[in-house]
């Protein structure tokens, strides 16, 4: 089984990101051999980062209760999409703390990003794929940017969303959906294999 991780990347009242979070989950969950947990940073008050050694170096033994169970959950994951709205042509604070708290268990994992926002949250995902990097994952090149009419469609709609809001415009001439989630299971099957043996 292949365990994919979708961090909802926002916890403000009234918040968008639960709506793509579910959907892509959605997608995901419907492939075989592939199981898709919702993580809800909501349920995971993390401090904000005040650790004097850096995650690299502290072993998976962090000095709070809260990263500590955060650690456990995320190192069970085999690959992660972030849904990642743009504030302020960022990504969200919540968001870089979490990825900030940790280190082995990003590492040599992919990730995609769903993003939505000024133009199209391509900005925010464009930073996101540096901090990626620098933690040793593997960002895939293939990203979903929710187009505005999917947006203020959706935005009215309550959970679950008809996937076919989202599906509609990201299939237009090119299936976006469908190059997402082949290129995060087939790397995240590579990298799976590849940890299990030992190899990286």
């Amino acid at each position: 089984m292949l365990n994919v991780h979708v961090i909802i990347g926002s916890t403000r009242v009234g918040r968008f990101s639960d709506k793509p979070a579910h959907w892509i989950a959605g997608e995901l969950a419907q492939q075989p051999g592939v199981q898709a947990t919702i993580i809800d940073l909501r349920d995971h008050p993390l401090p904000f980062y005040d650790s004097p050694t850096p995650p690299a170096r502290l072993n998976g033994q962090y000095p709070h209760a809260s990263v500590q169970a955060f650690s456990a959950l995320m190192a069970t994951a085999d690959a992660f999409v972030m849904v990642a709205p743009e504030y302020n042509h960022g990504y969200t604070a919540v968001l870089k703390n979490a990825l900030d708290w940790l280190f082995a268990e990003w590492m040599n994992k992919p990730v995609g990003f769903v993003s939505f926002g000024g133009a199209g949250g391509a900005r925010v995902v464009e930073q996101l794929r540096q901090v990626a990097i620098e933690l040793q994952m593997l960002p895939i090149k293939n990203g979903l940017h929710i187009p505005v009419e999917a947006y203020q469609a959706a935005v009215q709609s309550p959970l679950p969303v008809d996937p076919e809001i989202f599906n509609r415009p990201l299939r237009i001439r090119t299936d976006r959906v469908a190059a997402f989630r082949s290129e995060l299971i087939k790397l995240g099957r590579i990298m799976q294999s590849a940890r299990a043996s030992g190899s990286v």
